[in-house]
């Protein structure tokens, strides 16, 4: 009977500049080779784990959520909670880290892992200057949940390092376990990490040196090899399933424990109650002649559905803001498929008068589709951070942030950074990059390349072609979303880190929107609309010179609106 082997040091391309492969590329490689389970802990980020999840939970293998922590100086630990409240130490963990750093950056001492270290599971790597001390540390802080990985290096010495480690583990009583430190999903991958190593650290292949990985045997291997590299160590490979057994913790818990804010319903309690208030009264004073019937009776179909899917706390949020906005006078209007919606209408949120048009409700919710609302409300893009802000003193930023957005290499930095790290010249780098309009076959072929002055048959310069086009949606680095808002009822950085955005006083999440949603979890977008300044100074100017105070209320019927 084969012993169970899980890979559970795995970088993704979500370390960013150092992992060669896509967090689904390695689960789908893990379930073809026949892994126990995978686990994806890439460098002071969960920011891949999400795509990762998704798949394992398609394909029905185990995925195990971590980290790699690594100090600032030098200590390296993967770090695997076993539950959920270990999960939300984990996470704050990394958002008070990269709070103290600039964006892209996160700090962390041994001190700060020791303090949130109850509930984690950790695999100590790399050889840090003091590794014992370092390791008998956190042995004695997280008693019997530390393992000290073992690597087979295939160096000359790779017996006596293997021997040295194991008697590190024997003194620090704790268990070895056995990694792969995997890189990339497939062998071939190799030299991609390689120029991926070159663009982080501004150099090229010819010049990199040992800043280079030695050999290209970090990839995803078979239980079968990874038992017969560690003969000697039989316990350290059976340590991988003991890990995976010990940990009961999956992202489901997160969508389980998510819950929506409930701020600013007034003195109603109940969100749904306070929903139906606020919209009977807002129709009351849209129609003040009386409610239409068509409109009345769309507005209870809509309220039962929001019922059914108990959405009404995220139509209280945004009704919130608009009313923040309307209150400051800040223009704004809600558009996108919420203009569907008639209880959007009657709360102020959107222009769209369902007696003057054919409203399609389902395309905004929809009772087959579990999907969560997504109302897009633009605001004056001169006077946006003010409604930004207002949002954040409301949650407190402890509960609330803007959404990620992953900047990805596209077909010109892919080339360009590609071109780089191989030596091409900067004007061969420069022609590729120029004259390239996508990756289809047009692009290059040998006549193509030959009209712009580049030889088809430069075995350096296919070699540059085929690694950027591997490089091709590669996570460049993590940006903020253009107004996409992530609220709270509980701590948000217990469900997902936070980081600092390049912009001053704005903190935005570790996921994008797609990940949200594959979650379940909201996302308001507040949003900039230049147009909606012009009006603003428009209106200003018609009042200054024609004593004449225009409104968005005038309705498009109005042929005053159009003079």
């Amino acid at each position: 009977m084969k012993t169970p082997y899980a890979e559970l040091a795995v970088a993704s391309n979500f370390s960013f500049l150092r992992g060669a492969s896509r967090p689904e590329e390695l689960v789908s490689t893990a379930k073809e080779i026949g892994l126990s389970a995978i686990g994806i802990a890439d460098r002071n980020t969960m920011a891949g784990v999400v795509r990762a999840y998704a798949v394992a939970k398609d394909r029905g293998l185990p995925f195990l959520v971590g980290t790699r922590l690594v100090t600032t100086d030098g200590f390296e630990t993967i770090c695997y909670p076993a539950d959920i409240r270990a999960y939300s130490r984990l996470c704050r963990l990394l958002t008070e880290g990269n709070l103290k750093a600039k964006k892209g950056e996160c700090h962390l001492s041994l001190d700060d892992i020791l303090k949130a270290s109850e509930g984690q599971i950790f695999i100590v790597m790399g050889a840090a200057e003091g590794l014992e001390e370092k390791l008998e540390k956190l042995a004695k802080a997280a008693p019997g949940r530390v393992y000290l990985a073992l690597f087979s290096l295939y160096h000359a010495d790779n017996r006596r390092h293997l021997a040295e480690r194991a008697e590190m583990a024997r003194k620090a009583r704790v268990k070895p376990v056995a990694v792969n430190d995997v890189h990339y999903h497939i062998r071939k991958r190799q030299i991609l990490q390689d120029v991926l190593t070159c663009i982080r650290e501004k150099t090229t292949l010819a010049e990199a040196g040992f800043r280079l990985a030695a050999n290209a045997e970090r990839h995803l291997k078979t239980p079968e090899e990874m038992a017969r590299l560690f003969a000697d160590y039989p316990e350290a490979v059976a340590s991988t399933q003991d890990i995976v057994n010990r940990i009961s913790f999956s992202l489901e818990e997160v969508s389980k424990a998510y819950r929506y804010p409930t701020d600013g319903i007034g003195d109603d309690p109940d969100p749904q109650a306070a929903l139906e208030r606020l919209t009977w009264k807002g129709a009351a004073k849209s129609y003040p002649g009386g409610i239409p019937e068509k409109v009345e009776k769309q507005l209870h179909h809509e309220l039962a559905l929001i019922a059914d899917k108990e959405y009404a706390p995220y139509f209280l949020t945004v009704w919130d803001i608009v009313e923040f906005a309307k209150g400051e006078d800040i223009l704004c209007q809600g558009r996108g498929s919420a203009a569907n919606s008639a209880v959007c209408y009657v709360l102020g949120i959107t222009a769209v008068d369902p007696m003057k048009m054919s409203l399609l409700f389902e395309r905004f919710i929809s009772d087959s589709r579990n999907e969560p609302p997504d109302i897009d409300v633009d605001f004056e893009h001169e006077r946006r951070e003010e409604v930004i802000q207002y949002i954040y003193t409301k949650y407190g930023r402890h509960r609330a942030a803007i959404a990620a957005t992953v900047i990805s290499y596209r077909s010109k930095s892919a080339i360009r950074d590609v071109g780089k790290a191989l030596g091409l010249s900067l004007d061969m780098a420069g022609a590729l990059s120029d004259h390239l309009w996508g990756w289809g076959e047009e692009s290059f072929r040998e006549e193509h390349l030959s009209g712009i002055g580049l030889d088809p048959h430069d075995p350096t310069l296919l070699l540059a072609i085929r690694l950027a086009r591997e490089l091709y949606g590669f996570p460049r680095h993590l940006s903020q979303h253009v107004g996409g808002f992530v609220l709270t009822a509980d701590r948000l950085d217990e469900l997902v880190p936070i980081q600092n955005a390049a912009m001053e006083d704005r903190t935005v999440v570790e996921w994008d929107k797609d990940d949200l949603d594959v979650l379940g979890i909201y996302k308001i977008d507040v949003l900039a609309l230049g147009m909606l300044t012009a009006l603003r100074k428009s209106f200003d100017l018609v009042e200054k010179h024609y004593g004449e105070k225009l409104s968005l209320d005038m309705r498009p019927d109005d042929k005053h609106v159009y003079e």
